[in-house]
This record gives C-alpha cells, structure tokens and sequence, in this order.
C-alpha cells in the first residue's frame, strides 16, 4: 500500500499541485536528459488492431466496446488481420499492437490459434492483450495467470501494452470500471509478465474524477513494481475522451494539466526509462511541448487507431509531419522497435 502521509508522497503532490508550470517541466527535463543524454527523440511504426469490439466489462469511459449481440459488434477474420498487417509493413512497420474487449464467446483456443497465424503467415513483433485481457483470460478460462502468459508466449506473443490501467486506486476504479481487473491484480499481471521476461508498457488514462493523490498514487505503485521487476520499457498518460461515453458530462482536461502530468511522471518514475508524448489525445503541437516536459519518445505513427477515435478524438499523421516535429522541437528523429532499440536509418 502507498502510504499518502509520508514526506516523500506529500513533497511530490506538493510539486505536482503547486510548481509554476515552467518550473515543472524543467525538472522533467532534467531527468529526461539525465536518461537520455543524446539529442534524439524516437517514434515507432505500427497498427493497433481491435480484433474484436465485443466487451461486458461496461467502462464507463469507452466509446469503442459494444455489447454482445449489437448488431455492430464484430470478430476480425485471421485473413482480415492478416491484410492490416501487410499493409503496414509496407510502411515499415515493426509492431501490432492487438487489443480487444471482454468477449466472453471467443475461445481461448482462438487466441492462440490467431498468435500461430500471425507468426506463421506474417511474422512481425506482437504486443499484444492488456493486463485486463490477460485477467479476463484466466477467469473465464479457470487458468493462473502465469499459465495464461505462458501459453500466448509459447503461440508466439512478444510483450504486454499497458493498457487498461486508468488509475490503480480501486476506489477510483469502483466507480469507472468495476468489472475489470482491480488494481492489485493489474499489478499482478504486469509483475508476473515481467517475472516470465516479458516486457510491458504502462500507462495512466486520468480525468475521470480522480483527485491529484490518486495520480500520484498510481506513479508510486507503477515505480514499486518498476523496483522490483525492471519490465516496464515506457510510461504513457492521457486524458479522459469524454464525448458519447457515460463520462460525457466530464470536462476534457486542458493541455496546461496535461504538460503538469506528464512531468510529475518523468519526475516520480525515473526508474522507467522512456516517457511517450500523446499527440494522440493532445494533438502534434502540445506533443511538441511534451518533448519538454519530460518525454523522449513521440509514440507510434498510429496507422490506425478505433478506441480514442471512437470517443471523436482523430488527431491524424503523416510520417514527415513527425520527422518534422520532431526536428522542429530541436531533436533528431529516429525510428526503434518495441524494446527501444534503434533502427538503421537506412532500413
């Protein structure tokens, strides 16, 4: 448990509360420089397929999911998955990023059966199924959690997104998504993804009534696993998309609480090496300024993209238009893999 009374937890919502703005985002800086010295900002080619909309966890937050039986809820095809993955190779693509919802009418046999495909017809690196997948697996499945990773590992799964994280306080959780993996148990699987070598990202979706201990709570439970495991390559955040989800009531947060965040992140998890810009949700010029406040990397050229977009979110890019940015920020472009290691500029 994070304990919210101690001097190290009040100095940093202290910083995070009260900092000028500017203050804030050069002790990101700071840090970002101190883990990367060299004058580089990275990006990544890659897909986001949905293989499914189908979900019963009924977040309060997504615009994307449909209920069993709606008449747009849909299951790709191998074959469907298979064109969207050939289509990015030929722009260089690297990775899939493949997440879905909660369908409770899709074997697990499915699954692995689409992992065999993909690496045997299209072979490409699989980032694949959130934490909240992986724990929907093992309940409706009657399996660990550890016999859930092994399998997709062995059917050729090659690292976790962090996706489905929000904000791991349960209380918070209670309120936007109750039917999802707790917070212990996200961790859980994050930890245990980690214990059998697997790499993961990690992120925090905030704006949904939080308050700013809950965020900082988050970073702190994210660097405790983070100490223990060392799996986590990247930290992303973003703010809430509240259009035509339950949440629309909710104010988007602005672009000023948006920079402070991202901060306070790079500032709290300095054992987590690389921080993601979301020009996704914040648009390409606040993703600019992100470079200032802390990130390194400016995400994925996001080919495609279904859930944020579902909640009107389109903030759409070229290749050149990131190169540009980047370059324009004051950094060298350059194109990695999952694992952040570099590719050749030739390649």
């Amino acid at each position: 448990m994070v304990d919210r009374t101690s001097s190290e937890f009040r100095s940093y919502l202290e910083l995070y509360e009260r900092a000028p703005l500017l203050e804030l985002g050069a002790l990101a800086d700071q840090v970002r420089w101190q883990l990367h010295p060299e004058n580089a900002v990275t990006y990544i080619i890659d897909r986001n397929i949905n293989y499914t909309n189908v979900c019963v966890a009924d977040c309060k937050f997504c615009a994307f999911y449909r209920r069993p039986r709606h008449a747009e809820g849909y299951v790709l095809s191998f074959e469907a998955i298979g064109r969207k993955i050939d289509e990015l190779k030929t722009l260089g693509g690297v990775q899939i990023l493949i997440q879905g919802g909660h369908n409770p009418y899709i074997p697990f046999d499915w699954y692995l059966d689409l992992l065999r495909y993909i690496k045997r017809h299209h072979p490409i690196h699989i980032h694949g199924f959130s934490p909240s997948e992986v724990d929907f697996f093992a309940g409706r499945f009657g399996m660990t959690i550890e016999a859930v990773i092994r399998e997709l590992v062995a059917a050729g799964l090659d690292s976790i997104p962090g996706g489905g994280g929000e904000i791991l306080v349960q209380e918070v959780r209670d309120r936007v998504a109750k039917k999802k993996a707790g917070a212990d148990r996200w961790l859980e699987v994050m930890a245990t993804a980690h214990r059998l070598g697997l790499k993961t990202s990690v992120t925090m979706m905030y704006g949904v009534e939080e308050t700013l201990a809950d965020r900082i709570e988050h970073l702190f439970r994210v660097r405790e696993v983070q100490a223990h495991s060392g799996g986590f390559t990247a930290f992303i955040c973003w703010p809430l998309q509240p259009e035509h989800t339950e949440l629309a009531h909710l104010p988007k947060t602005d672009a000023v609480t948006y920079l402070r965040t991202q901060a306070i992140a790079r500032i709290v998890l300095a054992n987590v090496p690389n921080l993601q810009a979301s020009w996704v949700t914040m648009g390409p010029k606040v993703g600019q300024v992100a470079l200032r406040f802390g990130a390194n990397d400016f995400g994925s050229l996001m080919m495609e993209e279904n859930v944020v977009s579902a909640a009107g979110t389109t903030w759409r890019m070229t290749l050149p238009e990131m190169q540009r940015l980047i370059a324009d920020a004051g950094y060298r472009p350059r194109r990695r893999r999952q694992d952040y290691s570099l590719i050749d500029e030739a390649a």
